[in-house]
């Protein structure tokens, strides 16, 4: 059994708990669709230990810290 304390998982998914719900379920989805895990080695088969691990280790992250990212990037940029 994987340990993916809570602590851990909050702050990818900016401390709320339903974004990080929504983020495993919509991930999950994608991996049952036959998506590529991101995970070198992945320490189970369910979908979504699979899809909590990759947030964990920062694979995917929200839709807001993508946009943040990206607007960082290109700030810098110019």
């Amino acid at each position: 059994m994987v340990d993916l304390p809570i602590e851990d998982l909050l702050p990818k998914a900016n401390y709320s708990i339903y974004s990080l719900v929504t983020m495993a379920a919509a991930r999950a989805l994608e991996l049952s669709d036959g998506r590529r895990c991101l995970v070198d080695s992945p320490s189970s088969e369910k979908l979504t230990t699979r899809a909590l691990e990759e947030i964990a280790q920062g694979k995917i992250e929200t839709k807001e810290a993508s946009d943040i990212r990206i607007a960082s990037e290109q700030a810098q940029g110019e």
